[in-house]
């Protein structure tokens, strides 16, 4: 059954507040919790909200799904959130976001290899205005590019694009709606996250009642909330779609860096702004489907005439 037009509109308004909840972590992280700590932020974002939406679902994982579930929950979470964050620690201003990006441009050659679609020129054109656009809003040309944090930044992108194809192309289970899917990637991909936290920061750090209301915040809202928007998007929209929405999140960042930090936007940063919001809107145009021609009958001499049975003749 087609979607109509405004039930479309709907559901990527509704999966657009995913990237916009995600360009809130800037400030949440800078302003409410403890330095130095990207893994154990990592951690508190996904294991909390997956244990919190698999309570709510009360549906775990059968046959198959349960790999499946390991293997989206590493791509969409596990292996994402520390690669980002690294990224983010390493790389000078923005840079991570620009390379973050290009998600899009990653999708559409991995829906091709994947699901089958084959990009379109307009999509292509579309993907490198929203990465130029960004590029604008958030590139600074101080300080020396970092190979590890560059390396990092391009891995966490490739690893989101991935998951997000391969959600698409394996779906859902049957009778299973996105509350339980999501929950088993949080839940996977937080206990992927757990030893390498300990391993490498050591143990949790005290926390406030500010950092402790940060944390809650990325749990609920940032995390359950948005993921289950997001992987809900996934199931009823292109995964070209959905991944145009991306560029939203960095542009969230800059607005709120704006209105509530106190930095400064050039002319510069808004045609950038501009530019990649437009390109947002763009992808998600899908491509126009020629109209089907009615059945014309053929003319009354063409008709064939029925048989007429021959009779015998009479003894």
């Amino acid at each position: 059954m087609a979607t109509s037009r405004p039930a479309l509109i709907t559901v990527t308004a509704l999966t657009a507040l995913a990237p916009v909840s995600w360009g809130t972590t800037y400030a949440v992280t800078t302003e409410f919790l403890p330095p130095d700590r990207p893994l154990f932020t990592g951690l508190m974002r996904a294991l909390p909200a997956g244990l919190l939406l698999l309570a709510l679902a009360r549906v775990l994982p059968r046959g198959a799904w349960w790999w499946k579930s390991v293997v989206l929950g590493a791509l969409n979470i596990g292996a994402f959130f520390p690669l980002l964050f690294l990224s983010a620690y390493r790389l000078p201003g923005g840079m991570a976001a620009v390379v973050g990006s290009v998600g899009p441009l990653f999708v559409v050659g991995l829906s091709a290899l994947l699901l089958g679609q084959r990009p379109s020129a307009r999509t292509l054109l579309t993907g490198f205005a929203a990465a130029f656009g960004v590029s604008l809003v958030v590139l600074q040309a101080a300080g020396a590019l970092d190979v590890l944090g560059v390396l990092a930044a391009f891995a966490s992108t490739a690893s989101m694009s991935t998951g997000t194809v391969l959600t698409k192309r394996w779906g859902r289970p049957e009778g299973v709606g996105p509350l339980a899917l999501t929950g088993w990637q949080l839940t996977a991909g937080g206990l992927l996250i757990a030893p390498l936290a300990v391993l490498v920061e050591g143990p949790p750090p005290a926390l406030d009642g500010r950092a402790a209301g940060g944390y809650l915040y990325l749990a609920v809202a940032n995390t359950a909330i948005a993921y289950w928007l997001w992987f809900r998007g996934i199931g009823r929209l292109t995964a070209t779609q959905v991944t145009f929405l991306g560029p939203l999140s960095p542009l969230t960042a800059a607005v709120i860096g704006w209105a509530a930090l106190g930095q400064a936007l050039t002319p510069v940063q808004l045609a950038g702004m501009a530019l990649a919001f437009g390109a947002t809107v763009a992808g998600q145009i899908g491509p126009r489907r020629k109209p089907s021609l009615p059945l014309i009958p053929p003319p009354r001499s063409a008709r064939p005439r029925p048989s007429r049975a021959v009779r015998a003749p009479s003894p």
